[in-house]
């Protein structure tokens, strides 16, 4: 193992720290939970990050399997919040505990990764007998503390398994990992800034080296990851006190200017100190705000019709503030893309849509609840928020919850809510947080058995207790790719809970088998795509037509949004624009088929052509499939795809269209 002075100093300090604690080496400290009410309240707090840092732990647990260790994210006051990973470790031993709500910060179990990583702010591994007590010297911790823009602290990531399994890159892998969540957080809160990305060597801008800087609309940096802070030399505070002017020595307008000069390539940025680096502008200020938008005739626009807007569009006034000439058809175009469908989303020439759309507008108003069976990226929520939008409640709260993307103590916190103490308020529920409108639950068949007892009993009696006994008033719609009737059968969900939801139930169609593929593809360029969006070349058409899309809406909407980006300014996307992936795909899909005509062609519902090929098998379910659940097909479907690339799933990802995290968690389910 390394000994790195500075680590060992890092080590000796903290052993100083828990002494003054009047910790002591023998002892075991505290490994009990937190109750399951203050776990919620902690868990409710902390919703944000979770969010962002657990697709972050599934993919680093698989750089990590063969260690047996556990990936552990922690709350600024070191209590668990989430752990993945191998049981067996806790199983060995019963003197430590790393589940949720247990609290291992540095004043209760001594020097460990995550405790120790919150004190100091900076990564740190602890490793055997480094640890303080005695009881922990079994392990080893990697652990690097999570930030948000501004540099305030959100909790810390930690990798800690047998001591035997210490790996010197672990460290660099929670890093690196860390470094991934305050990106996406970075991005989620300055969604409507221009954003910088840079670094001093050009094939680094857009990896986790890169540094991302957040620019305001007068010059102001509104936030930096801790990258852009190590190039920049910066600390949190000394980045509030600057702007891009005393950077870069170029004013706001300027900046854009040089930025619209080097349109095709990266430009030069020069720091103070005569470091230049490499950048790229990707500007999402809103299109139409008062303060920033001159628009025909004199109008004023309104925050609706927010948008991304491509650098070449903008055109800069008097500094600092810029301003963006909107002709009336591009805000039109703007606004539309952004509206909420109701059901005539639905109506886009395929019969089996027309007919969905007819079924649920006779029971709109009605008090009866709406199941949604459909495959994974077929549009289930899209589908729910229709409903809610033809209904009479369409001005009132649309509240979703994933009963598959939360632990079963977050999914009772956000159906259910909290309850406040004498010194913090209780956290609504999603039940509460929806009265008068509309409940989605996506994913029921997911659910945990405890939680359908009490979702039933609160749909029965319409009365949320403990909350006071609170009417819950709420249209309910839930979704699901499970075949809850079988799941029933094999007592996996409650019956009455089934019968319960399941008022109307309506089957949402895989995309290979709807006629409205070029239909949807329009209206996700319009969308999706840039402000003109790019006609499709009768080629790629061709393609999309013969593929059997397994991610279904999710995956087409990926594929073009890519390939959007790709042809850029011009007329068309050819194959040229598509991802590789996908042309391989269709390409091995062509290579499986039988040679003649077969059937229909997939998307179109319209016979193929003598000399166009045949839709792939996928699209031809084998007659002992026809009796399949949503469920198995989809089961098969991944399986099939994993096999053909190796167990490769990041490309099995792209393919789908749906998340690496969510083929790990359908794979460990079918194993």
């Amino acid at each position: 193992m390394p000994s790195d002075p500075a680590h060992v100093e890092a080590i000796r300090k903290s052993h100083e720290r828990c002494a003054a604690l009047g910790l002591t080496r023998i002892g075991h400290g505290d490994y009990t939970p937190l109750p399951r009410a203050d776990l919620a309240l902690v868990h409710e707090r902390n919703r944000r990050l979770f969010v962002h840092a657990a697709p972050v732990m599934e993919l680093l647990l698989e750089q990590i399997l063969v260690s047996k260790s556990m990936v552990v994210l922690a709350d600024t006051q070191g209590t668990v919040l989430h752990s993945v990973g191998h049981s067996d470790l806790l199983e060995r031993t019963a003197k430590v505990a790393l589940a949720p709500g247990v609290n291992w910060a540095e004043a209760s179990k001594g020097t460990n990764g995550m405790g120790t990583a919150l004190v100091t702010e900076e990564p740190v591994f602890v490793h055997a007998d480094e640890h303080f007590m005695y009881a922990n010297d079994f392990l080893t911790c990697s652990a690097a503390p999570i930030f948000d823009p501004r540099g305030n602290l959100l909790g810390v990531l930690d990798v800690t398994g047998d001591h035997r399994s210490f790996h010197a890159h672990t460290l660099g892998l929670v890093k690196m990992s860390a470094r991934m969540i305050e990106n996406h957080w970075l991005t989620e809160d300055c969604q409507h800034a221009l954003r910088l990305h840079f670094h001093s060597r050009v094939e680094f801008i857009d990896t986790l080296m890169g540094g991302i800087l957040a620019v305001g609309e007068d010059g102001k940096l509104l936030g930096a990851n801790r990258s852009a802070l190590d190039l920049l030399a910066l600390s949190p505070a000394g980045l509030r006190m600057n702007c891009v002017e005393s950077l870069f020595g170029l004013s706001l307008p300027q900046l854009l200017d040089v930025a619209r000069s080097a349109s095709t390539g990266p430009l030069t940025l020069t720091l103070a100190n005569g470091l230049q680096l490499h950048a790229r502008l990707q500007l999402n200020w809103p299109l139409a705000r008062p303060t920033m938008s001159l628009l025909p005739s004199g109008e004023t626009a309104t925050d609706a019709g927010a948008t991304a807007v491509p650098s070449a569009l903008v055109r800069p006034s008097a500094p600092p503030v810029p301003s963006v000439l909107v002709p009336r058809r591009e805000r039109t175009r703007a606004a539309d893309a952004e509206a909420v469908p109701d059901l005539s989303w639905l109506q886009t020439g395929d019969a089996q849509m027309e007919a969905l759309a007819t079924r649920l507008r006779r029971v709109a108003d009605r008090d009866i609840s709406v199941l949604i069976l459909g495959e994974t990226g077929s549009g289930k929520e899209v589908l729910a928020r229709a409903i809610h939008q033809e209904s009479s409640r369409a001005r009132l709260p649309f509240a979703t919850v994933n009963c598959a993307g939360l632990p079963e103590p977050m999914i009772e916190a956000e159906l259910f809510g909290s309850e406040g103490g004498a010194r913090r308020p209780g956290a609504l529920g999603r039940i509460l947080q929806a009265q008068g409108g509309t409940l989605f639950l996506d994913e029921v068949g997911d659910m945990p058995p405890a939680l359908q007892a009490r979702l039933l009993r609160v749909l029965q009696e319409h009365e949320l207790a403990p909350l006071g006994g609170a009417p819950a008033d709420v249209a309910v719609i839930s979704a699901t790719h499970h075949d809850l009737r079988e799941m029933v059968e094999r007592q996996a969900f409650r019956e009455d809970l089934y019968y319960r939801l399941n008022g109307l139930s309506v089957r949402l169609p895989p995309l290979r088998e709807r006629g409205d593929l070029l239909v949807l593809a329009q209206r996700i360029l319009r969308r999706h795509g840039p402000l003109r969006a790019p006609a499709l070349d009768a080629e790629v058409v061709r393609l999309m037509q013969s593929y059997h899309w397994p991610g279904n809406v999710r995956q087409l909407v990926n594929v073009l949004r890519a390939a959007a980006a790709m042809a850029g300014d011009e007329a068309a996307i050819t194959p040229a624009h598509l991802p590789e992936d996908f042309i391989e795909d269709v390409q091995r899909a062509a290579a499986r088929r039988p040679p003649g005509p077969a059937g229909a062609q997939a998307g179109t519902g319209k016979p193929v052509a003598q000399n166009d090929p045949a839709p792939p098998l996928a699209a031809q379910p084998d007659p002992a499939e026809a009796g399949a659940t949503l469920e198995e097909l989809e089961m098969q479907t991944i399986l099939r795809v994993v096999q053909e690339l190796d167990g490769n799933i990041s490309l099995a990802s792209k393919r789908l269209g749906i998340s690496r995290n969510t083929i790990y968690r359908k794979l460990r389910r079918h194993s």
